[in-house]
């Protein structure tokens, strides 16, 4: 498994951000630093995202740093410039992922059925997004899909939540869970950094609690 995946699986919850104004990019990085997830997902619906995760890679250069939501090679190239260390897409793009895969780039595509994985392990991937978890069928759905394809570990998105993350995370193939609700949009909004480095200090908590770290 490539190195920047394996961090990712230490971490174990990916804050999945969404940032409007890129000068919240500082703040937020060292609530994340501060709190124990020096991890970030920043998605690219934003015209700040570039910029957010150019200010995060440059200040916290221990924190890995990636971009989500990514639809086109033009927003890889954008993204990897600014400094991401990982590419995560909703669904799976077989031209994004030949295209990150080529120039050697972690890349995890949002997967939902047996086909999208079949897809995954014909570009030589070993870990892919499950999006939307919850609403596609959640953990039992994850330990079906799982069960043909033994050498494929899942990334859940979509709905987790401090009542079921650890549930998914007890689950020996699910490499991390991405997740929102520690870096919620009106948290960043109003400034609540120390309630966001709170949030996020929980959800490290939960996962030490779910891997017995």
């Amino acid at each position: 498994m490539n190195e920047v995946l394996k961090k990712i699986e230490e971490i174990g919850i990916v804050p999945v951000v969404v940032l409007n104004d890129a000068k919240d990019a500082e703040p937020l990085g060292k609530a994340l630093c501060e709190g124990g997830l020096p991890c970030a997902e920043v998605t690219f619906r934003t015209d700040a995202a570039a910029e957010s995760i150019r200010i995060m890679s440059e200040k916290f250069p221990d924190m890995l740093v990636g971009a989500g939501t990514v639809l086109t090679t033009e927003q890889v190239d954008r993204a990897v410039d600014a400094g991401a260390k990982f590419i995560v897409s909703p669904g799976l793009n077989p031209k994004v992922v030949k295209y990150c895969v080529d120039k050697g780039i972690p890349v995890t595509p949002g997967c939902a059925n047996p086909s999208d994985v079949e897809q995954a392990l014909e570009f030589g991937l070993d870990v892919v997004k499950f999006f939307p978890a919850e609403q596609a069928g959640g953990l039992a759905y994850i330990k079906a899909i799982a069960a043909p394809y033994v050498g494929m570990k899942f990334m859940p998105t979509g709905g987790i939540n401090p009542k079921n993350v650890k549930e998914y995370l007890a689950y020996n193939r699910i490499l991390a869970c991405g997740g929102s609700w520690m870096v919620k949009g009106d948290l960043i909004n109003a400034g609540e950094f120390d309630k966001i480095r709170e949030l996020v200090k929980e959800a490290a908590q939960i996962v030490k609690e779910s891997r017995g770290k």
